[in-house]
């Protein structure tokens, strides 16, 4: 369990009237998920499996979704393969196994992507409603779902249709848009919790740029002028296809890019969902490869299709091999929170006090307080649940000083080495003191963060 997914257990535990206390002060933006996470626990226990059962589901459903939009556009074919595109996708991987909201965003977004070429095909009140009412669900789970609504809109655009769906669409995006806007207006005051979040740094610039070249070159490769044997109302599918999933890949994040601008917002999770678009694409593509290949001059070619394709597709899977596994370990995430709880219990004494440098870290200790049960945490004025909070407030500089003087061994939790200390007093002071009247006995350095076991020299 990491960090996120610890905030995520701990407040599904909650009392249905914490929980929405809490809300009041943080993570407005993950309310909804967090009463679903408490009903499932509540029929199914508080098991890691069953906190990441709905993200396993989700995502099962989005390549379904994605199937199913393929065949619908263009055949059978191309929703196969941009189904099993899809559950190939390293970040769909990512978040699959976690226990967070985003897969069921992703998934809600697929359906209502699915319901939109549905609404366009068979224009209808209650296609549309359907369509608005499942984004606003997306939108309820995370807010920069409606990211979507643009791509759509752009989709339409594109598409060059009559004015009667582009209305119908244009009300149901607007009613979608104020069906979400009390959440909007609600997150946008607790934006001080994001407040970590920086520019991209150059790795991930490497990837928005990777993905969205790979998106354009298999819709470019998918939308080739066609041979004479390919018949129009199939190219005029992938036309479609191409339409629909291009924006979906490209506006999202764009737009996100853009807002950061102002102040940084982006982090890839929050538009998983372009991942359906790369899939189509993929799907589109491949699909263009294997007709190009029975076209082929060779018939032993032609015939041996199934086999080369089969082959290139057991290639890919033993590529991405190492990447699945590795996701499938704590060294994929930033931090290892069960790891840390136990460092803490093999390192600490009952007469220890405990620090969390910065606050926030208290994280760590919230899904698993036994490790932390006899050690006083020394900057603590008042818990997380009588607080309505997510890990709790501190005492101010001055009566941290003197609760840290009181004690003679002291474990403080911190991130890791080169990471911003944070300047606030109530901070400072506890570096302060640490440093002029302790000494360090051990240090353990654990995946995302680090324990340090401090005490009165001569007193290790």
């Amino acid at each position: 369990m990491w960090r996120d997914e610890s905030v995520t257990y701990q407040v599904a535990r909650r009392s249905l009237s914490e929980i929405w206390h809490l809300l009041g002060n943080a993570d407005a933006v993950h309310g909804l998920y967090y009463f679903l996470m408490h009903a499932l626990f509540a029929v199914g226990g508080d098991s890691l499996v069953t906190l990441r059962l709905p993200s396993v589901l989700a995502t099962s459903v989005s390549a379904f979704l994605v199937a199913a939009t393929g065949n619908r556009l263009v055949g059978p074919r191309t929703g196969l393969i941009g189904g099993l595109a899809f559950a190939l996708l390293p970040m769909v991987q990512m978040y699959a196994q976690e226990g967070r909201s985003y897969a069921m965003v992703c998934a809600l977004i697929a359906l209502s992507t699915y319901l939109l070429v549905g609404a366009v095909d068979h224009s209808s009140r209650r296609r549309w409603t359907a369509y608005a009412l499942t984004v606003v669900a997306a939108g309820w789970l995370h807010e920069f779902a409606v990211l979507a609504l643009p791509a759509h809109g752009l989709t339409l655009y594109l598409s060059r249709l009559p004015r009667a769906p582009t209305r119908s669409w244009a009300v149901a995006a607007a009613l979608s848009v104020v069906a979400v806007a009390p959440l909007t207006l609600r997150s946008t005051g607790q934006s001080g919790q994001v407040s970590w979040i920086g520019w991209p740094h150059p790795g991930e610039w490497l990837v928005i740029a990777a993905v969205t070249l790979v998106g354009v070159l298999c819709a470019g490769y998918a939308t080739k002028p066609a041979e004479p044997a390919t018949g129009t109302r199939a190219r005029a599918g992938v036309l479609r296809l191409v339409r629909l999933a291009l924006p979906l890949l490209i506006a999202p994040t764009a737009t996100l890019l853009l807002a950061s601008l102002h102040e940084p917002m982006y982090l890839d999770r929050y538009v998983l969902y372009s991942q359906l678009a790369l899939a189509l694409l993929i799907g589109a593509a491949v699909d263009r490869l294997w007709d190009a290949a029975g076209r082929t001059v060779r018939p032993a070619v032609s015939r041996s299709r199934p086999v080369l394709f089969g082959g290139a597709a057991a290639g890919v899977v033993v590529a991405l091999l190492p990447v699945t596994l590795q996701m499938r370990t704590p060294d994929s995430r930033k931090d290892d929170v069960t790891a840390i709880a136990a460092q803490v219990r093999t390192m600490a004494s009952d007469d220890a006090g405990v620090l969390f440098m910065p606050a926030r870290r208290r994280e760590w200790a919230l899904s698993y307080p036994d490790d932390f049960r006899g050690l006083t945490d020394l900057a603590l004025r008042r818990g997380p649940r009588a607080g309505n909070t997510l890990e709790g407030t501190e005492f101010s500089a001055d009566r941290i000083r003197v609760r840290l003087r009181a004690f003679d061994r002291i474990v403080a939790l911190t991130d890791p080495p080169g990471q911003p200390e944070d300047a606030f007093p109530e901070e400072a002071v506890k570096r302060d003191v640490l440093r002029q009247e302790f000494v360090v006995c051990r240090r353990v350095q654990v995946k995302g963060g680090q324990v340090t076991l401090y005490a009165r020299p001569g007193r290790c």
